[in-house]
C-alpha cells in the first residue's frame, strides 16, 4: 500500500522541458477540437481569431505540415465550412505579405547549437522562445502548398471559392492601399540583374516599355478586365482595383526568390533593400557568382514548390479543356510578369539546373561519403541540392511547355508558328538566346547529366550508384531548347559533343525500353532524335567514331551511324510490340539519316534488312492500317543510301542482293498471297510444335548413343553467314532477335543468294536473261499488274482469315486497301540495283571458291557505278517532327505525370486529389531490400547468383 501511495503522489502530467516525450502541441493540433478539426466543425471563424496563429508558428518542417494537415481535412472543411477555407487562405497570404515586408524578415540564421536547442526546448505553445520570421514565412508557404491542391480539385470550372478568394479584386480605398503587396523596395539595385544585354529583343516597343518599369506589373496597353490597371495612374478610371491575392502571391514568390538572407547570401544586400534581383548562380546572363548559398537551397525549393503548386491548376482540367480552359495561374505567370523578372527567374532556374553536374557544388553527394557505393541505400533523407535541381527542371519544363489558350505560339501567313513575348515570355526568351557561351553552358550541363546517368548504369557493382533523379526533366528541357532555338540546335550539331548526345539518348532509351512506366519517355527520345535527324549537320556527324563512354552492354563497333542503326533495331526488336507508337519516329530518323550513312558495318546492314524483313511480313503488314508506312519508310532508307552513297555501302548492297526474293515477293504482293503465306506459316508452326517432342527424343537418344556425325551435321546447318537473315516472323508484333533462327531457315540451301522459299517461285533473273539496263518501266508495270491480277483468287477460308485472324482492333484488310499503299511503295531503285548486280554477284560466286568470293564481291561493289541506271537523286527532304494538338496534350500530361509521381514522396503534394489531365494508376511498390542487393552483388562477384544457386540445389 505504501508503494501505491507513492505513485499517487506523482504529478498527473510529467514535465517535459526538453520535449523528450513528443511534441504535445502538434499532437493536440491533430487530435484536439481546437486543432485542424475546428476548420470543419466551427462555422465562420473570424480572421482575427487566434486559432489561425498555430498554422504559422506550430510547424517546424514541411513534413509536419503534410502530416498534420491532410487533403481529407481540407476537403471536409470545403464541404462543411467552405468559408473557413477561404478565411485560411486570406489569413495565410496576408500574413505572408506582411512578413516579407517586415523588417524582422529574414531572421538571421542561428548557429547549429542554437537551432538544436530551440528544437528541443519549446514553450507550452509549441513555438520557439523567440519569434522566427523566416520560420513563419516557410510555414505560410507550406500551408498553401497543402491547401491549394484540394481547392483546385473542385469540379466546377473554376470553382466559385477559387474565383472569389484568389482572383477577385477589391477596390482601392486610399492611395496607399497597395502597400502590403509583398514588394521589395530596392528597385535601383534590382535593375542590374534584369538588364543583362544577352538577349536580342526584336519587338522594340515592348522592350522600351518594360526595361525601365519598376518591379511588378509593367505598364502595358489596357488588358482585359482581369489584368487591368493595378497601380497605373489611370485617371480616366472611376475606380482603381487592387491586385488579386493570386497576382500578389506570384509577385511575393518572385520577391522571395531573390531575398537576401532567405534565398540569396546576405552579404549582397545593399543598404536596407533586401530584395535584390541577382541571378542565383554564375552562367547565362551573369558572369558574377553571388557566393555560396547552400544554406538557402531548401528555402529556394520551398518557394519553387509553391510556384509549382500554383502552376499545377491545369492538371485538374480534362485533356479536352487544355486549350479552351487554360490555367489562369500559368497564363498570368508567362504573360503578365515583368520582362526583368522573366529574365532573372529564367536564368536562375537554368543556371541552377545546368550546374548540377559540376563537382564544385558543395553538397552531401560531393563528399567522400557521397561517393561510396550504395550510399543511397544507407544515407536517409534527400540531398537539398538534388531536390532543388529537380524542382528547377520541373518548373522550367512546365513553363516552356505551356501553350494553352492565348499562350499558343502564333504563326503569320502560314509560316511556322513561334512564341512571342505576349504569348509565353519564357518560351520567347529561350528562343532568343544566341551567345556561344550560353549555348556551351547548356550543352555542357546536359552532357554532364547524361554522363552521370551512364556512370550509374555502367558501374562495376550493380546498383551501387543511384541514377540521376531528374534525367527525364533534363531530356525534356533539351528537347524544348532544341525545338525553340534554331541557333542552339545548329550549335549542338556542329559541336564535337553532337555524337555524344545522340549516343547517350539512344543508350538511355535502351535502358528504359523494358519498363512500361518509362514508355512515355521512350517516345520523347524518339521524337527528339527525329527532330535532330532532320538537320544536315546531324547526318554529317554519323560518320564520326564513337568517343562517349557508354555501358559495356551497349558498346557497338563502328561509327555513330552504326550505333544508331543497331540501337533502333534493338528498341524495335526486343520490346514485343509494346513500343509500336515509337516505330514510325525511329524509322523516320533512319530515313532522314540514310543519305549520309556511309560504310555501314556488316552487322548494321543486317539489322536494316532484318527490320525490312519484319515489316514486310504479311502477318505484320495486314494486322494494322498504319503498318505499311513502316515498310515505306524502310524502303526509303534503302533508297537514300542507294541513290547517294551506293559504292560506299557495299555491305548493305550485298545484303539487298542476297534478299532479292523478298523484294520480288513484295513487288507482287496481294491480299490473297499474304493470307496464304500467313496460313502456310501457321501450319508450319503447328507442324514444328508436333515434331518438337519427337526431335527432343531423338536428340536425347543421339546424345546418349554419342553419335558424332549427327552432332556435326547439326552444327554445320546452324553455321551461316553473317548476312543470312531470318526470313520469317511468327508474330505480328515482334521482330526476330539478333541471333534467332527459325526452323524453316535450317532447310536453306548452301547458296546464300537463294531464298528459303526459292522452290515456290522462280528467281528474279539469271545472267543470261538480265539486260544491261535492268528492268524497264514496262516490265515493272507488267510485274505489278500480274500481282494485282491475282487479287481475285480469294477462297472462303482466306476471306474468313482476313476477317477474323489477321487484323487487330476490328481492322479487316481488303484488296482495295492493299492496292492503295502497294502501288506507292518506292521499290524501283532497289529492284534496279538487284537486276544490275545480281548476275555479276552470281558470276563471281560461280568462278571463285567460298573463301575468296565474299571479299571479291565486296571489292566489286565498292567500285560499282550505276548512275546510268538509277534515277538522279533529288534534293534531300527530311521529315521533321510537327507539333499537333494531340502531341501538345500528350507532352503536357507526361510532364505533369512525372511531377506528380516525383511529388508522391516524401510529401505527397498531389496525392489523393482528383487529377483529370491524366489517369493515376496506383501499383504496389516492391522496394528492394539492402540485404537482397548485397546478396546479388556478392553472388555476382563470386559467380553465384540466386538463380544459379537454386539451380544447383535442384541439380543436387
Amino acid at each position: 500500500m505504501d508503494g501505491l501511495r507513492m505513485f499517487t503522489k506523482l504529478p498527473q502530467k510529467i514535465p517535459d522541458p526538453f520535449n523528450l516525450l513528443g511534441d504535445q502541441p502538434k499532437l493536440a493540433f491533430r487530435s484536439q477540437p481546437g486543432g485542424i478539426a475546428k476548420l470543419a466543425t466551427t462555422r465562420n471563424i473570424s480572421e482575427k481569431d487566434s486559432y489561425w496563429d498555430q498554422y504559422v508558428v506550430l510547424f517546424d518542417c514541411a513534413s509536419d505540415v503534410f502530416t498534420l494537415i491532410s487533403h481529407n481535412d481540407v476537403r471536409r472543411a470545403l464541404y462543411e465550412a467552405p468559408e473557413n477555407v477561404a478565411t485560411l487562405i486570406r489569413v495565410i497570404t496576408s500574413r505572408l505579405f506582411n512578413l516579407v515586408s517586415d523588417h524582422t524578415f529574414p531572421a538571421p540564421p542561428s548557429s547549429p547549437v542554437t537551432s538544436l536547442a530551440s528544437s528541443l526546448y519549446r514553450t507550452s505553445t509549441g513555438a520557439a522562445a523567440e519569434r522566427n520570421a523566416t520560420k513563419e514565412v516557410l510555414n505560410c508557404i507550406r500551408v498553401l502548398q497543402r491547401v491549394l491542391p484540394a481547392v483546385f480539385e473542385i469540379e466546377s470550372e473554376p470553382s466559385r471559392l477559387e474565383q472569389e478568394v484568389l482572383w477577385k479584386r477589391a477596390e482601392a480605398r486610399d492611395a496607399g492601399a497597395g502597400g502590403p503587396s509583398g514588394r521589395g523596395s530596392g528597385t535601383g539595385v534590382v535593375e542590374e540583374a534584369g538588364a543583362q544585354p544577352q538577349f536580342v529583343i526584336e519587338d522594340e516597343d515592348e522592350s522600351d516599355e518594360e526595361a525601365g518599369s519598376p518591379r511588378g506589373h509593367a505598364h502595358k496597353p489596357p488588358p482585359p478586365p482581369q489584368q487591368a490597371g493595378e497601380r497605373s495612374e489611370g485617371a480616366e478610371r472611376p475606380k482603381e482595383l487592387l491586385p488579386s491575392i493570386a497576382e500578389r502571391l506570384f509577385s511575393c514568390l518572385v520577391d522571395l526568390m531573390f531575398c537576401c538572407g532567405f534565398t540569396l547570401p546576405a552579404k549582397i544586400q545593399v543598404d536596407h533593400y533586401k530584395i535584390n534581383y541577382v541571378i542565383w548562380e554564375k552562367g547565362i546572363g551573369s558572369t558574377v557568382d553571388p557566393g555560396p548559398s547552400q544554406q538557402y537551397e531548401s528555402n529556394k525549393t520551398e518557394v519553387l514548390r509553391l510556384l509549382l503548386v500554383l502552376l499545377s491548376r491545369q492538371i485538374y482540367a480534362p485533356p479536352a479543356a487544355l486549350f479552351t480552359s487554360p490555367s489562369a495561374y500559368t497564363l498570368h505567370f508567362v504573360q503578365k510578369l515583368a520582362r526583368r523578372d522573366v529574365l532573372t527567374v529564367l536564368c536562375s532556374l537554368m543556371n541552377t539546373a545546368l550546374n548540377a553536374a559540376h563537382s564544385g557544388s558543395a553538397n552531401m553527394m560531393g563528399t567522400v561519403a557521397g561517393r561510396l557505393p550504395y550510399n543511397h541505400l544507407l544515407l536517409k533523407g534527400e540531398d537539398p541540392r538534388t531536390t532543388l535541381v529537380s524542382t528547377c527542371f520541373q518548373v522550367l519544363c512546365v513553363l516552356l511547355d505551356f501553350q494553352s489558350g492565348s499562350a499558343r505560339d502564333a504563326g503569320a501567313e502560314g509560316q511556322i508558328s513561334g512564341p512571342t513575348a505576349k504569348t509565353n515570355a519564357f518560351r520567347y526568351f529561350i528562343a532568343k538566346l544566341h551567345r556561344p557561351n550560353d549555348f556551351a553552358l547548356i550543352l555542357n550541363g546536359i552532357v554532364g547529366i547524361f554522363e552521370d546517368e551512364m556512370a550509374s548504369i555502367n558501374g562495376l557493382l550493380p546498383g551501387s550508384k543511384k541514377s540521376v533523379p531528374y534525367m527525364v526533366e533534363a531530356v525534356i528541357f533539351l528537347w524544348k531548347v532544341v525545338d525553340l532555338n534554331k541557333k542552339f540546335r545548329a550549335y549542338l550539331l556542329d559541336s564535337e559533343k553532337a555524337t555524344d548526345v545522340l549516343v547517350y539518348l539512344l543508350c538511355y532509351g535502351l535502358e528504359i525500353k523494358d519498363k512500361p512506366e518509362q514508355h512515355g519517355m521512350c517516345r520523347v527520345l524518339s521524337y527528339l532524335i527525329q527532330s535532330l535527324s532532320a538537320e544536315r549537320a546531324f547526318g554529317l556527324k554519323l560518320s564520326s567514331p564513337l568517343r562517349a563512354q557508354i555501358p559495356q552492354k551497349y558498346t557497338a563497333m563502328g561509327t555513330a551511324g552504326d550505333f544508331m542503326v543497331q540501337s533502333v533495331y534493338s528498341m524495335v526488336a526486343t520490346t514485343s510490340g509494346s513500343l509500336n507508337s515509337l516505330y514510325p519516329a525511329l524509322i523516320i530518323a533512319l530515313s532522314n539519316s540514310a543519305p549520309y550513312l556511309k560504310n555501314l558495318s556488316v552487322t548494321s546492314s543486317a539489322r536494316l534488312l532484318q527490320l525490312f524483313t519484319a515489316f514486310s511480313n504479311p502477318s505484320f503488314l495486314l494486322s494494322d492500317e498504319g503498318h505499311p508506312r513502316l515498310l515505306f519508310f524502310m524502303l526509303d532508307v534503302f533508297n537514300g543510301m542507294i541513290l547517294h552513297n551506293l559504292s560506299e555501302n557495299p555491305n548493305l548492297v550485298y545484303g539487298l542482293i542476297r534478299a532479292h526474293k523478298q523484294f520480288e515477293d513484295l513487288g507482287t504482293f496481294t491480299l490473297a498471297r499474304g493470307l496464304r503465306e500467313i496460313r502456310r506459316r501457321e501450319q508450319a508452326k503447328e507442324e514444328r510444335a508436333n515434331q518438337a517432342l519427337d526431335k527432343g527424343k531423338r536428340r536425347a537418344r543421339d546424345i546418349e548413343e554419342g553419335d558424332p556425325a549427327s552432332e556435326k551435321a547439326r552444327l554445320l546447318r546452324s553455321e551461316t553467314g553473317s548476312l543470312d537473315l531470318p526470313r520469317n516472323t511468327d508474330s505480328t508484333d515482334t521482330l526476330p532477335e539478333a541471333h534467332a533462327r527459325h526452323a524453316d531457315d535450317e532447310q536453306a540451301p548452301t547458296r546464300p543468294l537463294m531464298s528459303p522459299t526459292a522452290t515456290e517461285a522462280p528467281p528474279l533473273a539469271t545472267p543470261s536473261s538480265a539486260g544491261p539496263t535492268g528492268v524497264s518501266e514496262k516490265a515493272r508495270g507488267k510485274m505489278r499488274a500480274a500481282g494485282r491480277s491475282l487479287s481475285g483468287d480469294m477462297t472462303g477460308s482466306l476471306e474468313r482469315l482476313a476477317a477474323a485472324g489477321v487484323g487487330r482492333n476490328g481492322f479487316v484488310p481488303t484488296q482495295e486497301w492493299v492496292s492503295s499503299w502497294h502501288q506507292g511503295l518506292p521499290l524501283d531503285a532497289v529492284m534496279l540495283v538487284i537486276s544490275e548486280l545480281l548476275p555479276k554477284v552470281q558470276s563471281l560466286q560461280a568462278s571463285l571458291n567460298a573463301t575468296t568470293a565474299n571479299s571479291a564481291i565486296i571489292d566489286m561493289l565498292r567500285s560499282v557505278n550505276l548512275d546510268h541506271v538509277l534515277p538522279k537523286a533529288g534534293p534531300i527532304a527530311p521529315r521533321r517532327f510537327i507539333w499537333s494538338d494531340a502531341s501538345i496534350v500528350w507532352l503536357t500530361s507526361l510532364i505533369w505525370g512525372e511531377i506528380y509521381v516525383r511529388g508522391m514522396t516524401p510529401l505527397g503534394i498531389w496525392n489523393s486529389t482528383a487529377v483529370r489531365l491524366f489517369y493515376v494508376k496506383h501499383a504496389q511498390a516492391h522496394q528492394r531490400q539492402l540485404t537482397e542487393t548485397v546478396t546479388h552483388v556478392v553472388g555476382g562477384l563470386l559467380g553465384r547468383t540466386e538463380s544459379s544457386q537454386s539451380l544447383g540445389r535442384r541439380q543436387t
